[in-house]
């Protein structure tokens, strides 16, 4: 008995501060994912990263970009960085409930609830590093 073990694989995307960015990042998630036989987890992926590389564009100035990878089998790791170094409330641990009212802030808790594992990472040269994880167990 033959047994196939995947490589493992990543890919990264530097993205411009154009607003069709977050669309084409969305567009080669989902190639990648269908490509590694991982299209169960594109729906969630693509609700993910569009919450994450929309913010990205939204709030920084400079590049910003999408890298995925898979840390193992059926699993994704996600994660957008960005030149701003101010971490979001979900992703620093603190408590974040947007006001009934608001028009802005549930996306971050969206993503806090749809992802198996996510974290925040200060860059040394500055910015940060959001990232989730989508294809195990909850």
């Amino acid at each position: 008995m033959t047994t196939t073990v995947a490589a493992p694989w990543t890919y990264a995307l530097q993205l411009p501060q154009d607003p069709r960015a977050p669309g084409i990042a969305r567009h080669i998630l989902r190639a990648v994912l269908h490509a590694h036989h991982l299209a169960t987890l594109v729906e969630s992926a693509e609700l993910l990263a569009s919450e994450l590389v929309t913010n990205a564009f939204r709030h920084t100035d400079g590049p910003y970009g999408l890298r995925l990878r898979a840390p193992e089998v059926g699993r994704v790791r996600l994660g957008v960085w960005d030149t701003s170094p101010d971490i979001p409330p979900p992703f620093a641990g603190l408590p974040h409930r947007p006001a009934p009212d608001a028009e802005r802030g549930r996306g971050l808790c969206l993503v806090a609830h749809c992802a198996d594992a996510w974290g925040a990472t200060a860059l040394p040269q500055g910015g940060k590093l959001l990232w989730v994880e989508l294809g195990g167990a909850r």
